[in-house]
């Protein structure tokens, strides 16, 4: 049933498949938008009704980029996590209002965009990150142009700087036995197992907390994520994705190392002159709160020379993950669903690298098992 707001300006309604969702008439043009809960709906729908708002999509073209980047953030970051938001306003900031900021929205081109794209790729800005902040124009002026406050998006066309994927390096298996074998006796020997039985992300795994664990149906919860926001330090915020919180189930190896590490941190806040704070962490810092990534990054590159295995990125242990469940003949859609992807084919796309010697597997596989039923000559 839709609630309506004061005025009529607007109704917030819960749809069948459970998402909540707000629209507002805006300009004689109805905009929808959908959100996690009725409160963050309602909450959008009042501020883009607002006289406040409806001033900015009168003045439209007016306002310069600067001004209207600035009301579309404020109004878009209600809907969005802590840490996109935080993201998007620093790409907003430093890298496309210092080039187009002044000038007027109405007056914004393609090729205003294209150049921006180009100084910034010629000044040594990464790729990604010019692509994000493509991304993020893009989106802010998609919405200005359903408002009607600009003709058609001017960021629609340009061409995004080629982004060179990251190199992957993996472990093998006698590697990976390896580290855990030197991480033995260390704080980090059962964190590091996690990691590389369920290609759980560093953040997903010092942020897993106790009550996330199913000892008896031998499984875990993936529900939230530990980030660094700038000016407020380490927050928990929920996954990226839907298919982010996800269950991973755990073998008999992996729940017994738990175990052990449930035993080792409930003896943690009895230790003399320890203030402990609680947080029900499975992999806390020593005062129950959680483990700096920098310092865990730290000690996995200090293990990581003692078992003299290459120096590879902790993220890494999340591809070392995959590409052993994949050469285990695991199915893909399995692997897809215990990393968390929102699609089999960015599972496939990433660790297509695996797939040839899977292929020269299978094909020697079929040979032996028709030539199985074929008499042998003579």
């Amino acid at each position: 049933m839709a609630n309506s707001l004061n005025g009529g300006e607007g109704k917030v309604y819960k749809r069948s498949d459970g998402r909540w969702c707000a629209q507002v008439t805006i300009a004689g043009k109805r905009v929808t938008v959908y959100g996690r809960t009725q409160h963050e709906c309602r909450e959008w729908a009042k501020r883009a009704a607002s006289t406040e708002h409806r001033e900015a999509v009168a003045t439209g073209s007016n306002m310069t980029v600067a001004e209207y980047l600035v009301h579309w953030l404020r109004l878009a970051e209600m809907r969005l996590r802590p840490t996109t938001a935080h993201q998007y306003a620093r790409l907003i900031e430093g890298h496309i209002l210092p080039t187009l900021g002044d000038l007027p929205l109405g007056a914004l081109r393609a090729e205003h965009i294209q150049a921006l794209v180009s100084a910034k790729v010629d000044s040594g800005t990464g790729p990604a990150t010019v692509i994000l902040s493509l991304g993020v124009l893009r989106c802010a002026l998609g919405q200005a142009h359903k408002w009607g406050m600009i003709d058609r998006n001017p960021a629609v066309g340009v061409v995004k700087p080629r982004q060179r994927r990251r190199e992957m390096r993996t472990l093998s298996a006698e590697q990976a036995r390896r580290l855990v074998s030197v991480a033995e006796g260390t704080r980090y020997a059962v964190l590091l197992q996690l990691a590389m039985t369920t290609g759980m992300r560093q953040g997903e795994i010092l942020a897993l907390r106790w009550s996330d664990i199913d000892f008896e149906s031998g499984c875990l919860m993936v529900q939230r994520q530990l980030k660094r926001v700038s000016g407020r330090g380490l927050i928990f915020s929920e996954p990226k994705t839907r298919a982010g919180r996800r269950k991973v189930v755990l073998g008999p190896g992996m729940l017994g190392a738990l175990k052990r590490q449930r035993e080792l941190v409930e003896v943690m806040p009895r230790r003399p002159r320890r203030r402990w704070h609680e947080n029900d962490l499975v992999f806390p810092s020593s005062a129950g709160t959680p483990q700096e990534p920098r310092n865990v990054l730290a000690a996995f590159k200090t293990l990581l020379g003692q078992a003299g295995l290459p120096d590879i990125r902790f993220h890494d242990l999340r591809h070392t993950a995959a590409s052993l469940m994949l050469q285990q003949g695991i199915h893909p859609k399995v692997v897809q669903e215990r990393l968390g992807h929102s699609t089999i084919s960015i599972t496939l796309d990433i660790y297509s690298h695996v797939l040839p010697s899977l292929q020269d597997e299978a094909a020697e596989k079929l040979d032996s098992l028709l030539a199985a039923g074929v008499p042998r000559a003579g």
